[in-house]
């Protein structure tokens, strides 16, 4: 993968489902640069940056996370974005983001991280 392993910011809101996210990205040799729950957090997290992708839930507890899509697109940070949903309309500027369906498994996550840095 190179010399330095990419850091992945995991945007999560379900604890469990985060430490799943945590314990696949070090099995595959991604750093964690954090894990944040709230859009605010995730907003944060972007101005400050530091990391090379992000993992993005699109339902974080009471809203949806296309802010901080956006902000990722406005800061050519490349993400994918992971639902529980079927169906779920994305807004047009996210259709060509790769999605992560969940449940997932290291495969899958795997394969869509890989589509990130190619």
């Amino acid at each position: 993968m190179g010399d330095k392993a990419k850091s992945i910011l995991v945007v999560e809101d379900e604890p469990m489902i985060a430490m799943l996210f945590e314990d696949f990205l070090d099995m595959l040799g991604y750093d964690v640069a954090g894990c944040v729950e709230t859009v605010e957090e995730a907003l944060a997290a972007c101005r400050q940056g530091g990391f090379d992708g992000a993992i993005l839930d699109v339902h974080l507890r009471t809203q949806l996370s296309w802010p901080v899509a956006e902000q990722l697109q406005s800061d050519n940070i490349p993400f994918v974005i992971a639902s529980g949903g079927t169906g779920k309309t994305l807004p047009s500027s996210l259709v060509n983001v790769p999605i992560l369906a969940k449940p997932f498994n290291i495969q899958s996550l795997e394969s869509v991280l890989s589509r990130l840095f190619t």
